[in-house]
């Protein structure tokens, strides 16, 4: 099973929750992607040792002067308006760029190729029983998609099977969740017992909810409350009302908040969390 696991803001504690689920079930020799690529930080509890490392980037397109009649073709066919016409150049943009391409195949006189333009890295290796992989966007950078796209593709076997495979996705809910999220089987959403969890929650669920499995029906979503007993009760009757199941609540502890800042795991700090946190999977495979 692939699993998402989301948030819609930052400091939830949604890397908290999916690198001790990851560790819950290590006897699976799970597969982990930090797919927060602008800014992973499961590593730092993890602590892998990486023994693979490559470039990553994305074509994009660059305009033979001598050949181009300014037709402005390419400029009509590119949807995300990469390119524009200003008197006799035709000016290429790289960050609205998304590399599909497709006005390198259809300008009529052939006078656009493309070359590669490096984003960011990709690392693998292993954090124990398990296999670990993140991708890092470079500075100043504004596509992490593509990073993203290409981590899922290098480090997730064709073969996977029926291995556990954790996706800890970046927070918020625009492109690159949506990339992360892409071809999961289901979705963790990690929130907090506040007036702005209860509005970034809304807004992760109605994506999520987007997302849909090979076989063209919604993946399941359900949801973690972490630290619960603060705040109000709003997510709890959000998730009622809209039919979330929320798998675990996590209290809010100074002991826990401690170890956390100090880079420990949740089952390091509370051991007694790893049965929770496999049963949790547990009813998540059941579902699908």
């Amino acid at each position: 099973m692939k699993l998402a696991i989301a948030s819609g803001k930052g400091g939830t504690g949604k890397t908290t929750v999916a690198v001790s689920l990851a560790l819950s079930l290590a006897e699976q020799h799970p597969l982990f992607l930090d797919c927060d690529v602008e800014e992973p930080n499961a590593a730092l509890f993890l602590r892998p040792e990486f023994t693979e490392r490559r470039d990553v980037g994305q074509l994009i397109p660059v305009v033979d002067a001598a050949r181009c009649t300014h037709c402005g073709h390419c400029v009509e066919v590119c949807q995300y308006h990469a390119l524009a016409i200003i008197g006799p150049q035709v000016l290429v943009f790289p960050e609205l760029c998304h590399g599909c391409g497709n006005c390198t195949r259809q300008c009529p006189v052939e006078a656009i190729h493309e070359e590669l333009d490096l984003l960011g890295t990709l690392e693998r290796g292993r954090a124990g029983a398990l296999e670990f992989a993140h991708g890092t966007l470079n500075v100043g950078e504004a596509l992490a998609v593509p990073v993203i796209r290409q981590l899922k593709q290098w480090a997730i076997p064709p073969d996977v099977g029926d291995r556990p495979v954790i996706l800890d996705a970046p927070p918020g809910a625009s492109c690159p969740v949506v990339e992360t999220l892409r071809g999961a089987d289901a979705v963790l959403l990690v929130t907090e017992p506040t007036p702005f969890g209860l509005h970034d929650l809304r807004v992760a669920a109605e994506v999520a909810r987007e997302v849909r499995a090979s076989g063209g029906t919604p993946v399941p979503v359900a949801v973690v409350i972490n630290r619960a007993g603060v705040g109000d009760g709003g997510v709890e009757a959000y998730c009622a009302a809209e039919g979330l199941l929320i798998l675990l609540r996590i209290p809010l502890e100074r002991a826990i908040a401690e170890g956390v800042a100090r880079g420990e795991t949740l089952v390091a700090i509370r051991p007694e969390y790893r049965a929770q946190l496999t049963a949790l999977w547990d009813t998540l495979a059941a579902r699908l």
